[in-house]
């Protein structure tokens, strides 16, 4: 057909397939890391379980590794076969959710609590969360509650059991003091963060328990990134009504895909302007978000780690609500006291 019509197939002396190299491109190491940010390395268990942790916390001579557990799961290391491709060995989903087979999540659990405290039936407590700024002092009892409480934070000053949170694409956020030995877990979606979950959370640590925000430590966990979190106007809107910073939390991302930015031509549509997908979108960075709240409750800059990586990113590594349409497992992040 080109010959006919006088054309060649390629006149310059370039390998032809443009798009399939862009797509060769993506899924380059280097490359990945250069437009997301490189994704955190996690500790391997000696059963295979993949997680995340502070490494100022578990640093041999630290104040808190002999008394301090923690950990965010990724999705690595389990046995859950309803997010996984079937060539893969299995996902560490640890949410009982619909999708999946219940005795794999039970085993799953089981998998992660060896992994960060060495018993897979060390007590754990969860809570339905609901995207509040609810937060509840949990005990062992709460461990074997056939109901959950309603919440979205929990905190304790019970040595013997750990608080988990559940996320796939939220923020957690972990706290401790490091003084009086307490703990505390927070889940914060935007809604709950535009609630103040994190400010609340540590205000009910200080009048609970007598914290001092100069003794506190804490870890913001793996959630989306402002890379993949685009967003409404309204969001915007929820947060100017309640901090004075909310501007510097949004970006106008024009295109988050630099390939698309190089080769427009690729991607152009028969829309009308304004109706396609290709333009400036607003973008939420839900990790700072929750960082200068840790900072407003008076914790000090260097007293606040963050993990890194952005859960939408590396569907390896992570669960993704948003990446997944929905279809995802989820990961927990558990803190505690040891016994």
């Amino acid at each position: 057909m080109l010959a006919t019509a006088g054309l060649v197939r390629n006149r310059r002396d370039t390998r032809p397939g443009i798009t399939n190299r862009l797509r060769e491109r993506r899924k380059d190491p280097a490359t990945k890391a250069e437009l997301t940010g490189a994704a955190p390395v996690p500790v391997t268990a000696s059963n295979e379980v993949e997680f995340l942790q502070v490494p100022s916390w578990t640093r041999a001579g630290s104040r808190e590794a002999s008394w301090l557990l923690h950990g965010f799961s990724t999705r690595r290391g389990g046995v859950s076969r309803a997010y996984c491709a079937e060539d893969d060995p299995g996902d560490l989903n640890l949410t009982f959710t619909k999708e999946d087979n219940r005795e794999a999540v039970v085993q799953n659990r089981r998998l992660f609590l060896e992994a960060v405290t060495g018993d897979p039936a060390f007590p754990i407590v969860t809570t339905r969360q609901f995207h509040s700024n609810v937060v509840v002092i949990a005990n062992r009892a709460d461990s074997n509650r056939q109901t959950l409480r309603k919440a979205d934070g929990l905190m304790t000053a019970e040595p013997g059991i750990l608080l988990a949170v559940q996320t796939a694409d939220c923020i957690p956020v972990l706290v401790a003091d490091r003084r009086r030995r307490v703990v505390a877990a927070f889940h914060a979606g935007w809604r709950g963060t535009v609630k103040r979950i994190v400010e609340c959370g540590i205000g009910r640590m200080r009048i609970e328990f007598g914290s001092r925000p100069g003794d506190l430590i804490a870890a913001v966990g793996p959630g989306i990134g402002v890379c993949c979190y685009s967003v409404g106007e309204e969001v915007r809107s929820s947060f100017e009504s309640q901090f004075a910073y909310a501007r510097e939390l949004f970006r106008d991302v024009s295109d988050s895909d630099p390939i698309r930015t190089k080769y427009p031509m690729l991607f152009l549509t028969q829309r009308a302007p304004g109706h396609s997908p290709i333009g400036p979108s607003l973008h939420l960075d839900l990790v700072e978000a929750n960082r200068r709240q840790l900072l407003d409750a008076g914790l000090r800059g260097r007293a606040i780690s963050v993990t890194g990586g952005c859960t939408s990113c590396d569907l390896e590594l992570f669960f993704s609500h948003r990446a997944s349409r929905g279809h995802a497992g989820r990961m927990l992040s558990v803190i505690g006291i040891r016994g």
